[in-house]
Formats: structure tokens, C-alpha cells, sequence
């Protein structure tokens, strides 16, 4: 089911390269937003080495390697690149963002302090979660870009600071698609489908996708899932439905992003939502 609009990712004003001293200057195309929550895509030579703030990243076969943004990312990341013709430094010039402070009451109390009996549940949940977020596979399906799974109202933002039931907890790390219960949900990018869950204690019935390198989403709060683990999928596939599962108080999708645990915002990967 195709209804939503692919989103190539476009080189962004808002990448910046300054050159290191000694060094060759900075020649590595980057495209993707350089800013806090934001990805972008760099090429290199295939057989360079590449390392961000100092960590090696993969460099695919063609070249390609990623540069994600966290919520509160320094503002200025450097790329180091080594190839056969030497070593290239770029740093990238992070923008800042203002975040909003969202306020939900009306959560049931379990929810937001869960008991003790619960807390064995959510280790077991954010176990098999962050299991997911260190694969490194070599596939490159996040390459061509992403859409959004669905139209529907934004509800949540990327980075805003929460307040459940009057309680501060930690900032939303994705965004909220208010839609009725039952609109189809579909895959944004190609991938593969790497955890399906019936029933996550905070996030209901639940389904994460890897996209490549470390990059991988998140589906949330499903009412049906539609995959199965292992499975691939392409872009505009069917995955699931809308629904409340977990800690909702109305039928919406949670759609997140992470390269490895570095949580990313999806609007920044997707473009503009359209309107129905």
C-alpha cells in the first residue's frame, strides 16, 4: 500500500566542513541535515577508514557511511576519513534546536510508577530492544531515504521534555501520529524486519525494522501487526494498524529512529508531512 510520498534526502545548507590543520581539505559529499535529532549520509572512497568523534563507523562498498545527531549533540562533530590518498578531517557544524515541554495527564498510574512486578517485564522489553540497536549489518536500505508510515495529525514532537500525570520523565524520543484505530501503517524504507512483540509493557504491540549500519525504526502502539520477524520489506509495505496498545490515551503511531543509541527525529529523515 503506497500512499505515502518517498523523501530523498537533499544536501543541506546546514552541513558545514571546516578543515583541519595539515590536512587535506574537506571533499567528502555529505547530504542529510547536520543539526541536533538529524542524519546524514557521507561517501568516501569504499576502501576508506572512517571514524566519528572518534569511533569507527561502517563504510559500505560503495562508499557510503553514516553521521547521526542526537537530541542534545555537541555543536560540532568531527569526521575523520583515511584513504590511499591520506587523511581527511571534516568537521561538521551541528545546529541547535529549542525543544517543547509536552504535558499528558490521564495516564493510568501504573504506567507512569510502574509496580515492582512490572519492572522485570520492561528489563526483558528494553533487553530485546537494545539488542536491536547493536546490530551493525552491512545493508545500505536506508540510501534512497525515507516517508512517513501514515498521515495523520503530529501529536508528539521529536526532543520534547515529558510530563506524565504531572510527573517530569525523559524527553520523547520520536514522534506521534494521531490516526483513527486501524489506519494502515507502512514501511518507510526498505528493511528488515528484525523484533516483532505482542505486547511491550510501555509501548504495546510493537516492531523495529533495520535499515542498515546501525540505523533502525521503531513502530509503536499497534493494534495489528502485519510482519513477521525476519521478514523483508519494501518501502510502502504493510506492517501493522493503529492502535493504543501500552501507554496511550488515544490511538496514535509512535515512529522512531536510532543509529545504534543515538535516538534520531523521523520528521528530519521524512520531510514535511503531507495532508490527507
Amino acid at each position: 500500500m503506497r500512499h505515502v510520498r518517498r523523501a530523498l534526502l537533499v544536501i543541506s545548507s546546514s552541513v558545514l566542513v571546516a578543515v583541519g590543520n595539515a590536512n587535506a581539505a574537506c571533499t567528502i559529499p555529505f547530504q542529510g541535515q547536520a543539526m541536533q535529532g538529524g542524519l546524514v549520509i557521507g561517501r568516501a572512497a569504499p576502501t576508506s577508514q572512517v571514524q566519528v568523534a572518534g569511533k569507527p563507523v561502517r563504510v559500505s562498498n560503495d562508499g557510503l557511511f553514516l553521521v547521526g545527531f542526537g537530541r542534545d549533540a555537541p555543536s560540532e562533530i568531527k569526521v575523520e576519513v583515511i584513504s590511499n590518498d591520506g587523511k581527511m578531517i571534516c568537521n561538521l557544524a551541528v545546529e541547535r534546536r529549542k525543544y517543547d515541554i509536552q504535558r499528558i495527564d490521564g495516564l493510568p498510574k501504573r504506567k507512569v510508577t510502574p509496580k515492582a512486578v512490572d519492572v522485570k517485564r520492561i528489563r526483558a522489553d528494553n533487553a530485546a530492544i537494545g539488542k536491536v540497536r547493536k546490530l551493525n549489518s552491512a545493508g545500505t536500505d536506508f540510501a534512497d531515504g525515507f516517508a512517513w508510515p501514515l498521515k495523520g495529525r503530529i501529536s508528539g514532537v521529536f526532543g520534547s521534555q515529558r510530563v506524565l500525570n504531572g510527573k517530569p520523565r525523559r524527553p520523547h524520543n520520536g514522534v506521534d501520529i494521531a490516526a483513527p484505530k486501524g489506519t494502515p501503517i507502512v514501511a518507510p524504507a526498505p528493511g528488515k524486519v528484525v523484533l516483532v512483540h505482542p505486547d511491550m509493557f510501555y509501548t504495546g504491540k510493537s516492531i523495529m525494522i533495520d535499515h542498515g549500519h546501525g540505523l533502525s525504526s521503531v513502530y509503536v502502539h499497534m493494534s495489528e501487526i502485519s510482519v513477521k520477524e525476519g521478514q523483508r520489506v519494501a518501502a510502502g509495505d504493510q506492517i501493522g494498524k493503529v492502535g493504543m496498545t501500552g501507554r496511550a490515551t488515544g490511538p496514535h503511531l509512535h515512529w522512531g529512529m536510532s543509529l545504534f543509541k543515538t535516538h534520531l527525529d523521523p520528521a528530519l529523515l521524512a520531510g514535511p508531512l503531507e495532508k490527507k
